[in-house]
């Protein structure tokens, strides 16, 4: 049986977490790293690459593409919050896309669609455009 007092601490401070992200992320970046629904690796996808970021968070694309189509993209990473954010936005930007639309999405246009990301945090999305832009670069080697 789980103790009141303890039950209370816990939701005390969840909400001190959820006050602190919110003075930082924007509602959209707590919304997507809360709920990363695109967020694991395609089974025999058509294109894919890995890179590790200089903070040391690793990032993973993984794309379904039909015709010059994304039709699916995952994402896979390591990181932190923004970095979570910033790969799942990406996969809802390129989704039926061509690959040279999907290429021309740069960390710029990701950071505002996520409403801005703090400074230190411009990494994660420079991190997940260039790991896109390596997987497109890995389906045309492969072609």
């Amino acid at each position: 049986m789980v103790d009141d007092d303890f039950v209370k601490m816990i939701k005390e401070l969840q909400k001190k977490i959820e006050y602190e992200e919110g003075k930082i992320y924007s509602e959209a970046v707590i919304d997507e790293y809360r709920n990363p629904n695109h967020f694991g690796v395609l089974k025999n996808p058509d294109a894919m690459a890995q890179i590790k970021g200089p903070c040391g968070d690793t990032m993973k694309f993984s794309l379904k593409i039909k015709n010059e189509v994304i039709e699916d993209a995952f994402f896979w990473t390591d990181g932190c919050g923004a970095t979570i954010a910033s790969g799942n936005m990406l996969t809802k930007i390129i989704l039926g896309k061509n690959l040279k639309e999907a290429n021309t999405v740069t960390s710029k246009q990701l950071i505002s669609t996520l409403d801005g990301l703090p400074k230190e945090n411009v990494h994660c999305a420079v991190l997940a455009v260039n790991t896109l832009r390596k997987s497109i670069e890995n389906y045309y080697k492969k072609k």
